[in-house]
């Protein structure tokens, strides 16, 4: 054991500046864990973003169907109906989600979706595949809820070192519910 303390002091005894390559090599691996955790924090930021639109939209079209909802006080329940000359007829209002999401987010429209570019004109990020569902509750059955699913596709490009490594698709699912109040 002491022949093996000999070595490594004599290793390291008096030679200036013998630390500067491992300090180098650690303040590289500091600079690249800091910038995988930024690259990260985007992600998430950008994608929150985009989901807090599509709750508003989502909410803005069970707002839009607030008007064409049977408010059936006695009866308990309250749904998507309007009555005609026979009865009551389905009525629907699915709203315009990607226009409200272009003017939230300041989107432009492309090809199948919409997409972010920055000040450089780069992709920051495309949603598409955005599905839009209304639950109506069935005319004249109490304890029913109405109300808006949606989803869509979020795609982000990951980049490391100024460029981009791959792209990120997030699926990102929403529900906005009606209730009466009174």
């Amino acid at each position: 054991m002491r022949k093996h303390d000999q070595r490594v002091r004599k290793l390291l005894g008096g030679q200036e500046g013998s630390m500067a390559p491992l300090a180098v090599a650690a303040a590289i691996a500091m600079l690249i864990i800091i910038l995988g955790v930024s690259e990260y924090m985007r992600l998430v930021i950008t994608a929150a973003g985009v989901k807090d639109a599509l709750e508003s939209a989502a909410i803005a079209v069970v707002n839009d169907n607030y008007n064409e909802v049977y408010h059936g006080i006695r009866e308990g329940y309250a749904a998507g109906y309007e009555p005609d000359d026979t009865g009551f007829m389905e009525s629907l209002d699915y709203g315009d989600v990607y226009g409200r999401m272009c003017s939230l987010l300041g989107l432009e429209e492309d090809g199948d979706g919409c997409v972010c570019r920055n000040t450089a004109g780069r992709l920051e990020y495309r949603i598409k595949n955005l599905t839009v569902n209304v639950h109506n509750t069935a005319l004249a059955s109490p304890g029913g809820t109405y109300y808006v699913e949606a989803g869509l596709t979020i795609e982000i490009p990951v980049c490391f070192g100024g460029k981009i490594v791959s792209n990120l698709s997030i699926p990102l699912r929403v529900k906005a519910a009606y209730r009466e109040k009174f």
